[in-house]
């Protein structure tokens, strides 16, 4: 299974038609589950995020010191875990102070899309994007450029 694990609702319609929109393309490839959290201090999302994670997951952080990838990387990141036997692969999206160490910490990976900061609901949908596109490589289907 794939988690996405996002702090903060999604409040505008365009971005929850995005997010939909992507899920339900990734449902055809491999199982998504989103878990939104209340958006809060730092400190009370960590241990929000911390209920959804075992030790079996493989945890990739977003944070904007965290690696820049190619679409070929996040592809190749993502397969190998996939074809690993990882149970889950979570990715973590924190809320608008960034995420707590704690939470760093625990990530296997920590990755940015950007140095520059996107709103929430938006970024989600860039994920998801780019889950989808890395499904459409990984299956050597062609999706556009």
């Amino acid at each position: 299974m794939i988690k996405l694990i996002v702090v903060g609702k999604l409040k505008e319609k365009y971005l929850v038609d995005l997010v939909n929109d992507y899920s339900k393309r990734i449902n055809k490839y491999y199982k998504l589950e989103i878990i939104e959290l209340k958006d809060c201090n730092i400190h009370d999302e960590a241990k929000e995020i911390l209920k959804h994670v075992n030790s079996r997951d493989y945890i990739i952080s977003t944070y904007i010191k965290g690696e820049l990838l190619s679409t070929l990387e996040f592809t190749e990141l993502i397969n190998n875990n996939l074809t690993k036997g990882n149970s889950n692969i979570t990715f973590i999206i924190g809320g608008s102070d960034g995420l707590d160490e704690e939470i760093l910490n625990i990530s296997n990976k920590l990755i940015s899309f950007s140095n520059l900061t996107f709103p929430h609901g938006l970024f989600r949908g860039i994920l998801l994007e780019q889950i989808y596109r890395a499904f459409k490589i990984m299956n050597n289907e062609t999706y556009h450029k």
